[in-house]
């Protein structure tokens, strides 16, 4: 089946949060858990698995990498990511269990049909606070890595919070100013950049509207505006390449964001399924 089905992306869902529960490097046997369930997925779609393991608070703790090696031929590679570990106190269905779903069956739908660029699937851990930021944030640790191997990353695509969505008017809130330009409704998926990574996101944002009619909102601004900078792809902006944000906005629109309440029976599958295969599709576009 060549597309991303609303049960496929509830059944990771439902795993890592439902199952598993809150995972992260207070709980370390649930966080190895997660790791575990991504890695064995990806090994049943045929995947080599690669671990970059480092020792955090006492304990070990690995990104999992993955490559779908593009018919191009290029050393060039589109990175997509997702971080795998929940914020103390929370589940994380949407936040991240989302963003890990949505990875898993590109993934399994890439591996099927080969896409033109070599793209790289990676799983970060300790995206969460007391990581986010410093030197121990898992992306931080793998951009740093591949700045200094040189991997020629074209861009990177972050996968953050990306399942909730409501159509009730003032669902929608925003960082000051920003509700002046854009709607009260959360019915959107964001593509969210910096200045400098502007170009590429409204590229990739142009082949997601020519592939889905899912409602879409973006935004290129300043890294210091609350939001734009909240998730992986700021670690990779700090080493150098280009990188975006695709969300649901987390914060500004899900009630439940970091707190026990963060579900899998909060998520809306089905509009995390048009968001999904819309994210393929954009993909494929790409030569």
């Amino acid at each position: 089946m060549n597309q991303i089905t609303v049960q496929q992306l509830q059944d990771h869902v439902e795993k890592l949060s439902g199952g598993i529960g809150e995972h992260n490097v207070f709980h370390p046997e649930a966080l190895a858990a997660a790791a575990d369930y991504i890695a064995e997925q990806w090994r049943h779609q045929g995947y080599g698995v690669r671990k970059q393991s480092y020792r955090v608070r006492g304990g070990e703790c690995s990104n999992l990498e993955i490559t779908c090696p593009g018919t191009n031929r290029s050393e060039e590679v589109i990175l997509i990511g997702a971080h795998y570990d929940s914020v103390a106190g929370s589940p994380g269905a949407n936040d991240n269990g989302s963003g890990v779903a949505a990875l898993l069956e590109l993934s399994r739908l890439f591996k099927r049909d080969q896409p033109a660029v070599t793209l790289r699937f990676v799983a970060f851990v300790n995206e969460e606070p007391p990581f986010f930021f410093w030197s121990n944030m898992g992306s931080m640790v793998y951009a740093r890595s591949a700045k200094r191997r040189g991997d020629r990353i074209r861009y990177m695509i972050s996968l953050e919070t990306i399942g909730y969505y409501s159509d009730e008017p003032d669902s929608q809130f925003y960082p000051p100013f920003l509700k002046y330009f854009y709607p009260d409704t959360g019915n959107f998926i964001a593509f969210v950049s910096n200045l400098g990574s502007g170009r590429i996101m409204r590229r990739c944002l142009k082949n997601f509207c020519s592939a889905s009619d899912f409602p879409v909102q973006s935004i290129a601004a300043p890294s210091f505006v609350p939001g734009i900078f909240w998730s992986d792809h700021m670690a990779f902006w700090r080493h150098g390449y280009k990188a975006f944000m695709i969300t649901d906005t987390a914060p500004y629109r899900y009630p439940y964001y970091h707190t026990p309440e963060d579900k899998p029976d909060k998520l809306d599958y089905r509009s995390f399924a048009r968001v999904a295969n819309g994210v393929f599709l954009m993909l494929k576009a790409e030569q």
